[in-house]
């Protein structure tokens, strides 16, 4: 049997992307466990909405092409309704994605601290309700900031794309703030720029290609719209496998977020070699006891 992955330690470029993969086979029971028990909600929610903005454009559609039947009271109608769905299509994406990230991260969390041990479903929503709030908020400031630095001649967004990759995992790891956790993102990446983002660039290709693979039906569905349905290629079959593919394919977003925390690790040790004196001082001392709050710490 594989020894268990121990994150605070020096790994080269090949050995993040390996234990990547196999931190994932070891702990797929239960880490899929915590994730459908405490993202599954949102993702159904986002599925839902997904269906019905996509329905409602399709009908939008096809009323403004028999614009006989579409007067102006309808038309206005017709957008509300569209715009109010597609906001809370938005809304549940975002909370989605931010349920995903502090799942996946808080499980980590706590499987460093137990001793490389799978935390349970209760431990990983105790850090859950903590965090979420927290990396919500934080969230949604730095992907405005991203996204600005990518208007801005797109190379600047380049630039701070590692950065924002390892900002979520000191937020949660070290329980640090919005501005700790930017400052020090940047710290640590300080002349390890390049190795950093070659890493994130072929873990990204990775995730990239098996959602792809999923959303494939879609694919294959839309091209069969566009010969079969081309009054109106929104049909009701693509809404719903589009919509389900879509958000079945978020899972694989566990992957780039579980290489960012052993690429924090990473850097933590060749800076601080923070890992290497934890097992010194730890040479011929017991265990302490496992404490699974976060505000105590």
């Amino acid at each position: 049997m594989a020894e268990k992955i121990e994150f605070r330690k020096l790994r080269e470029f090949g050995e993040i992307i390996g234990d990547t993969f196999l931190f994932l086979r070891q702990n797929f029971k239960p880490l899929m466990k915590a994730f459908i028990y405490l993202c599954g909600i949102f993702m159904l929610g986002g599925i839902l909405t997904s269906i019905m903005a996509q329905i409602e454009m399709g009908g939008m559609q096809q009323n403004f092409r028999d614009s006989s039947n579409f007067s102006d009271g309808t038309v206005w109608a017709k957008i509300s309704k569209f715009a109010i769905q597609y906001l809370l299509m938005i809304v549940l994406m975002i909370l989605s994605y931010t349920s995903i990230y502090v799942t996946v991260l808080s499980y980590i969390s706590l499987y460093i601290q137990k001793g490389n041990v799978a935390p349970s479903i209760e431990e990983v929503w105790s850090y859950f309700k903590f965090y979420f709030l927290r990396m919500l908020g934080s969230g949604i400031v730095m992907s405005l900031f991203l996204g600005l630095c990518f208007l801005c001649c797109f190379i600047p967004g380049v630039y701070v794309f590692p950065a924002v990759s390892i900002f979520y995992p000191i937020m949660i790891i070290e329980n640090a703030s919005l501005g700790y956790s930017f400052d020090r993102s940047f710290k640590l990446l300080k002349n390890e720029w390049w190795s950093t983002a070659g890493v994130i660039l072929i873990i990204f290709i990775i995730t990239y290609a098996c959602t792809m693979f999923v959303q494939l039906p879609a694919t294959i569905i839309a091209m069969v719209s566009a010969f079969t349905h081309a009054e109106q290629p929104i049909t009701k079959t693509y809404a719903i496998v589009t919509s389900i593919s879509q958000y079945i394919s978020q899972v694989f977003l566990i992957i780039p977020i579980v290489c960012a925390t052993l690429i924090y690790f990473n850097l933590v040790e060749r800076k601080e070699s923070a890992g290497l004196m934890d097992r010194i001082d730890g040479l011929g001392k017991a265990p302490e006891q496992f404490n699974s709050t976060p505000e105590e710490y």
